[in-house]
């Protein structure tokens, strides 16, 4: 069961600290910061702590009005024609700082409040807290820590709950350009874990990721869909080509599906995750972000394919012009999905019957244009950030997955917004 990741995770610790003191002598900055001071890390480890909070809510229509009111294939806007509250947030940071001998020692926490936890839950850990259309969650809870081992800058961790780090769009609205997520967002990268993930910071550019967890959204004891843990590996490259590329490559392996769904095989039936992104930033007004990413699911018998391009047009400093296009392979029709009932993706996470919506075989196209607009306003506000989107949604090969089931193409339209503090 689980026990065999702690015991796995233990065990990786213990070999890394063992590796660590050996390469002691690799001295960091932080190292040359908290050497030779006298005095206690304690007296100022909490100075720097900072509180957050932060608000977003919207609405997405749909110009066919489906009888059923939802939007097919959309979890973070599944409703349509209905103002929803996506999230309200708080969070607690506490940056790594030195603590001696080059480590260093942080903690991270955001809670969230909305309709976003529906989807993002984490099995036995919030999906039971609240039941309703508005319900709360750990974004992350998490130590971080800064260990000089292997290299002179050190590895870097977080153990706890933690985000997924494969993919491009994330589930913080200040730090993504579309109020709606692509299907390969939804779809084909996980969203939230318990576990540990690990950064290795090879030289100035390049970083070595690698981690485990109990399963994308699943945790311990009822939590738990399947008896095996779930892993990731892959490399991160930062300022290369004089500071336009950045690239991110992972590969994440572990089964995904739920014992009372497949049976026993479901423990030694593996999911294979493959996800490759990079940014170019032409200038400081223009830049290009593409993902490729592939998904094979030996339980199912299932795979996605699919390619995402981002364009971004800095107008103004406040102003931004978006557009992404995305072109989904869905071959069985496994993965794209709605949900009816305000727990239905978590207990469909857990193999439970519940009401659904899904379609055949499609290969989906997807079309979306927006401006974000964040005016400075001052007065202790952080951000205030205006998004109106207008999506097109259409199936390639003559399926109608799209209105109940009655139509091959959508037009979605609408707005959120975003208050931070």
């Amino acid at each position: 069961m689980r026990q065999r990741f702690s015991r796995g995770l233990g065990a990786i610790l213990a070999v890394l600290a063992e590796l660590g003191v050996s390469a002691a002598g690799a001295q960091t900055v932080g190292e040359q910061t908290a050497s030779g001071q006298g005095k206690a890390w304690t007296d100022e480890w909490f100075s720097d702590v900072s509180f957050g909070a932060q608000i977003e809510g919207g609405v997405m229509g749909s110009f066919s009005h489906p009888a059923s009111n939802l939007n097919f294939g959309q979890l973070l806007s599944p409703y349509a024609d209905q103002a929803t509250l996506n999230q309200l947030t708080f969070t607690l940071t506490k940056p790594v700082d030195p603590i001696g001998g080059g480590y260093g020692l942080g903690m991270n926490l955001r809670m969230l409040y909305g309709s976003d936890a529906r989807s993002y839950t984490i099995a036995g850990v919030s999906d039971r807290w609240i039941n309703g259309r508005y319900q709360a969650m750990p974004v992350f809870a998490n130590i971080a820590l800064h260990m000089p081992w292997f290299t002179a800058r050190g590895l870097d961790g977080q153990i706890g709950i933690l985000p997924s780090p494969m993919g491009v769009e994330t589930l913080d609205p200040s730090t993504r350009a579309f109020y709606t997520l692509a299907y390969t967002t939804e779809y084909s990268t996980p969203f939230e874990h318990v576990g540990a993930m690990f950064q290795l910071h090879l030289d100035d550019h390049f970083d070595l990721q690698f981690g485990a967890d109990t399963g994308n959204q699943t945790s311990f004891g009822r939590g738990d869909n399947n008896g095996r843990p779930a892993g990731y590996i892959g490399v991160t490259g930062n300022t290369l080509a004089d500071g336009h590329l950045s690239f991110t490559y992972l590969l994440r392996v572990g089964p995904e599906n739920a014992v009372r769904s497949l049976g026993a095989r479901a423990n030694g039936a593996m999911r294979y995750w493959n996800d490759l992104n990079g940014t170019w930033a032409f200038s400081k007004k223009w830049s290009v972000t593409a993902e490729l990413n592939q998904l094979h699911d030996e339980g199912l018998h299932a795979d996605t394919y699919s390619a995402v391009v981002w364009g971004g047009w800095h107008i103004h400093p406040n102003l931004t012009v978006n557009a992404r296009a995305e072109l989904y392979r869905d071959n069985t029709g496994s993965f794209v999905a709605s949900f009816a009932e305000n727990e239905g993706y978590a207990q469909a996470m857990l193999g439970n019957p519940t009401r659904s919506e899904s379609a055949p075989a499609t290969t989906y196209g997807a079309l979306t244009l927006n401006t974000v607009w964040r005016p400075d306003v001052g007065h202790h506000v952080k951000l205030l950030q205006f998004r109106p989107e207008l999506r097109f949604d259409r199936a390639l090969n003559g399926t109608r997955p799209f209105d109940d089931g009655h139509h091959m193409g959508r037009i979605l339209f609408g707005a959120d917004m975003t208050l931070g503090f």
